[in-house]
């Protein structure tokens, strides 16, 4: 099997088996993300699938995971998506989880029944990109839905049965909107409620719009000590039900996580004893965040 690169999928699929069954991503706009933008979008035709398909059978003893990829596998039509499931769940008897990353106007461009009948077919996770909740970063990051169709796209994929890992994403509003994009953040996060909630800091990739905003001076980026009273702001405002928080991922400075809102105030204790004594914990240094 020859992947078309570069591939992406989530920190939490390190171990599952990444299947392209489309190339790029649909919107590709954002202008924060750099993964995909060498390439064009296209779905893949079931033809280059299956034999994918069949190549890891007949090579690979176990597969327990699979990850749809790339950025955009929601935008496939739903009866070629429940072919894929099907084909999938028959000729790995091990598999016990497929997943895929949902982009917002993904989700709302199905149906509830389209959604409902995805799931049943045995998508278990859905990856949404929050980013921000604040309606002036969504529209400076061009990320082509407002923060109500955020939320609306995250509770469509919880009613239909998915669970729902949510990201946002530290440093996106700037120095200039740091408190915008916390208090608004944690609303939009607080309303939909994810199963999983996870922060990343924000790391730049050179072919990207918003590189260049911070060469020109336009955007500029957090510092450590900023990142993380973002973090607590975030922390404070989030008001959810028993949501799996994580803020561990290589781009952050320090690792947080724990089960909201049951850890809030621990959470909150401990982020206000980090900015009061930022010389006594040691923060990821600069050079090893992404690594």
């Amino acid at each position: 099997m020859i992947y078309e690169e570069p591939v992406y999928r989530p920190p939490s699929e390190a171990y599952s088996l990444i299947l392209q069954v489309t190339i790029g991503c649909k919107h590709n706009a954002c202008s924060f993300c750099g993964m995909y933008r060498e390439k064009t979008f296209r779905i893949r035709s079931w033809e280059e699938i299956k034999a994918d398909i069949d190549y890891c059978k007949d090579n690979y003893l176990h597969v327990n995971r699979i990850f749809l990829a790339d950025g955009d596998a929601l935008a496939m039509e739903t009866k070629q998506i429940v072919r894929i499931l099907d084909y999938l769940y028959k000729v790995f008897p091990s598999l016990e989880r497929i997943s895929m990353y949902a982009g917002p106007k993904d989700l709302l461009g199905k149906s509830p029944e389209e959604l409902k009948e995805i799931h049943d077919h045995g998508v278990q996770i859905l990856y949404m990109g929050i980013e921000s909740g604040s309606d002036i970063i969504l529209k400076q990051i061009h990320k082509g839905v407002t923060s109500e169709q955020m939320i609306e796209a995250g509770k469509k994929a919880l009613v239909a049965g998915f669970d729902l890992s949510a990201t946002l994403i530290l440093g996106l509003g700037s120095t200039e909107m740091s408190q915008e994009h916390a208090i608004e953040s944690a609303r939009v996060a607080s309303a939909i409620n994810p199963s999983y909630l996870a922060l990343l800091t924000l790391m730049v990739m050179e072919n990207t719009p918003l590189y260049r905003k911070i060469q020109s001076k336009e955007f500029k980026l957090l510092t450590a000590e900023q990142s993380l009273a973002e973090l607590k702001m975030i922390i404070e405002n989030l008001e959810l039900n028993n949501c799996v928080f994580r803020c561990n991922h290589a781009s952050n400075y320090l690792p947080v996580k724990g089960i909201l809102n049951q850890d809030k105030d621990k959470l909150v204790q401990m982020m206000d004893s980090v900015l009061k004594n930022p010389d006594q914990i040691k923060l990821k240094p600069e050079f090893l965040r992404g690594l």
